[in-house]
């Protein structure tokens, strides 16, 4: 690719192409570049176990109960999850993983493994993407001189220049979810110019201005994360669908974005040629649907029973096996409940139907 487009398109082609990132044939698979609360404790997967059998019981046991894994990997969080369910459960689980790698080996036999989703509206139970979203490919923008916000082109090297003003749906999202609105800019009617500023920058001498973006700050457009997350919520006739990953509300957008890359556990410069995962934090406020709930994955774990206590001194001198595993265990769920880490990661919930509401209500 050395032709110049947007980034939405160079990251299909990295990330998803014949010789993508994530669709090449070997090698350790995203495991083997950046760790995921999947991959710090099967604690994290025992958490999802205890969710789906919060819907199972929410639904009234339903003869087929339905677990998807958006973005599966290598089917790691399924096997944890599958590990972790009672006979009872899990004769009645019928589990999918949703991912565009081809299907490991050795991979448990009952996980269904697929390239798209399933039907919209074909299956009852819970729907899990853990760190998809912010690999769902998005253009990025950039304010010019002028805080104009135009696309940002790149080329295969990772070169970038700016393009054509943001126009259409695209900056009508801009304006409604990216705080400071990075939407087209035009000065209020009778604005006059401040000493030292111009009618299309910043400092405009009108009460009832709108102050144009400062050159530089830059955006991602979440309209694909947006849709790629309602198409994933229709799956379910029934249930609870989750997405979990690096996340930012409206009222605290980064000023110059957050698109980057990944490469052998090491964050690096996204350079669209298929040697890195690109990813960027998703807008969840903005994908969240009718009686969504948003909260942190520490929230999130605590209400699924994963907590980082130490366990008690005492069991030191009566088993110090047990204690030995214990403490360990209280490390990886401190891990995954880090405020500061992945406890800061954002959960979205979105219920389909009553029944599954409020099910991480303390």
């Amino acid at each position: 690719m050395s032709e110049w487009c947007g980034w939405r398109e160079a990251t299909e082609r990295a990330l998803y192409g014949p010789d993508g990132f994530y669709t090449r044939s070997g090698g350790p698979g995203p495991a083997g570049h950046f760790r995921t609360s999947v991959h710090v404790s099967p604690r994290y997967a025992d958490a999802v176990a205890t969710l789906l059998r919060r819907v199972d019981t929410a639904l009234g046991h339903p003869d087929e109960l339905a677990v998807v894994d958006v973005g599966a990997g290598r089917g790691e969080l399924l096997t944890g999850v599958l590990a972790a369910l009672p006979d009872e459960v899990g004769a009645r689980v019928r589990p999918y993983a949703v991912e565009r790698a081809a299907r490991p080996e050795g991979l448990d036999p009952r996980i269904e493994w697929r390239d798209g989703l399933p039907a919209p509206g074909s299956l009852t139970g819970l729907l899990f993407a853990n760190e998809w979203l912010d690999n769902v490919p998005v253009d990025v923008v950039e304010t010019d001189a002028d805080g104009v916000p135009r696309r940002v082109l790149v080329r295969a090297d990772g070169t970038e220049r700016l393009g054509e003003p943001v126009d259409g749906a695209d900056a009508e999202w801009l304006r409604r979810w990216w705080t400071p609105p990075l939407g087209p800019y035009e000065p209020a009617p009778g604005a006059t110019a401040a000493p030292g500023g111009t009618a299309s920058g910043p400092t405009l001498a009108t009460p009832d201005h709108v102050p144009a973006p400062a050159p530089g700050l830059r955006a991602e457009i979440g309209r694909p994360r947006d849709a790629a997350w309602a198409r994933a919520v229709r799956t379910l006739r029934a249930g609870l669908a989750v997405a979990a990953d690096y996340a930012h509300d409206r009222a605290d957008r980064p000023l110059f974005g957050t698109l980057t890359g990944f490469r052998e556990g090491r964050e690096v410069r996204p350079v669209p040629d298929g040697s890195c995962d690109i990813t960027a934090h998703v807008a969840l406020d903005a994908c969240a649907g009718p009686s969504a709930e948003l909260l942190s994955q520490r929230a999130a774990l605590h209400a699924l029973g994963v907590s980082g206590r130490r366990p008690p001194l005492a069991l030191a001198s009566t088993d110090p096996a047990a204690y030995v595993r214990a403490l360990s265990s209280a490390g990886a769920a401190a891990e995954l409940t880090d405020p500061a880490g992945l406890g800061g990661f954002g959960w979205l919930l979105q219920p389909v139907g009553e029944a599954c509401r409020g099910l991480l209500t303390p």
